[in-house]
């Protein structure tokens, strides 16, 4: 079953982008729109890969890491490997 869905107080000239956008794509607006909904939902259900959960979360704190000063020893002193002599 379909649904039928309402966006009101859209201005002008977002519907005139989402106009053009869907213009250059060859689409409908209907048909433009239907698809960023799609996209969007499912694009919504994929948001957790990114977040992992809370149990895998570190508190920085609680280990004493000062993530300044890692970012500073590894800009400044940099890494070992980067300070090898080249294989002649």
């Amino acid at each position: 079953m379909t649904v039928a869905l309402q966006i009101r107080d859209v201005p002008d000239d977002i519907r005139d982008l989402l106009a053009e956008q869907a213009r250059t794509r060859g689409q409908s607006m209907q048909a433009y729109l239907l698809d960023v909904v799609v996209r969007e939902a499912q694009l919504g259900s994929k948001v957790d890969l990114f977040w992992p959960p809370a149990e895998f979360r570190i508190d920085v704190a609680a280990t004493g890491l000062d993530p300044v000063a890692i970012v500073r020893e590894g800009r400044d002193g940099g890494f070992g490997i980067d300070r090898a002599e080249p294989d002649r």
